[in-house]
Parts: structure tokens; C-alpha cells; sequence
């Protein structure tokens, strides 16, 4: 290891200020994406700040270009106002691609809405089934002999 904990052989890490400076930026560009493309959006500053029960000027200053040391109580509580079950929105970019396409209605989310409607078409044609059972079973003897008196 060389100084600054890169490691040795010219695979230069970057600093950990470089990683939270990209990580601000991300977070800030993530904010600012789903402010303005979230289904029941878009949303303002203000807006999305009454929604969130956070202030304005968070974030504000959650967007700006040098971003903001965001808590993670402020970033569950956007995410949780916007529907994002899923705290890495914010900080991974594959789930953050994930979850808009399921906001977009192009994911898991879809496939879900397909298999409960199915599962329910199949549970009425159960209950429909039975119901005819029922009612062609009514009209036998309760004592199992034949209505004519036996063969």
C-alpha cells in the first residue's frame, strides 16, 4: 500500500473527498431525475419538500452542483413520499435504473399486476366451478340411492 491507502502497482484509488464529492453529485442528479419524471410528478422544490415533510432549502441544496452532507433520515423520507421502497435509489446506480423503469410501469412491478390478475381469474373460475358442483350435487338423494329406487 502506498500512502493514502491506494494500492501499490499504479492502481490509484481516488481519495475518499473525490468519492463524496461523485456521491453528491449522484445523489443530486437522482433527485432532480425523479423530481421531474416521477409518475404523480413533476414535482417542485417546494413540493416535494411538503410531500417529504423535509425543508426546501435541503433540498435545494441537495441538487446544487457541491450537494449537501444529505442524512439518511432525509433521503428515507423523500424515497418513502415518492414510493421507492428502496434506500440505494439514491446511491446505486442499477437500482436506481431498476426502480424507475418499475415507476415507468416497465418492470417487476408490471409483472406482478399480470400474476395477481391471473391468480384472480383463476380463483373465480374455482368459485364458479364450485358453485355448479354445488347446485348439480343438490338434487341427489341425501342417502346416496338412486331417485328410481335402486337397480
Amino acid at each position: 500500500m502506498q500512502q493514502g491507502g491506494a494500492p501499490a502497482g499504479g492502481g490509484e484509488r481516488p481519495s475518499v473527498e473525490a468519492r463524496i464529492t461523485a456521491a453528491k453529485a449522484d445523489v443530486a442528479r437522482r433527485l432532480r431525475y425523479v423530481r421531474h419524471h416521477h409518475p404523480e410528478g413533476p414535482f417542485t422544490l417546494a413540493g416535494l419538500a411538503e410531500r417529504a415533510g423535509v425543508s426546501k432549502r435541503t433540498l435545494s441544496q441537495a441538487e446544487s452542483a457541491d450537494g449537501s452532507n444529505l442524512t439518511l433520515e432525509t433521503l428515507l423520507k423523500v424515497s418513502d413520499s415518492l414510493g421507492i421502497p428502496r434506500a440505494a435509489y439514491f446511491l446505486d446506480e442499477q437500482v436506481f435504473r431498476q426502480v424507475n423503469k418499475e415507476l415507468a410501469g416497465d418492470g417487476p412491478a408490471e409483472e406482478s399486476a399480470v400474476r395477481v390478475d391471473q391468480l384472480s381469474r383463476m380463483l373465480n373460475d374455482i368459485l364458479d366451478t364450485a358453485a355448479r358442483a354445488r347446485y348439480a350435487l343438490r338434487d341427489l338423494p341425501a342417502d346416496g340411492n338412486a331417485p328410481d329406487g335402486g337397480a
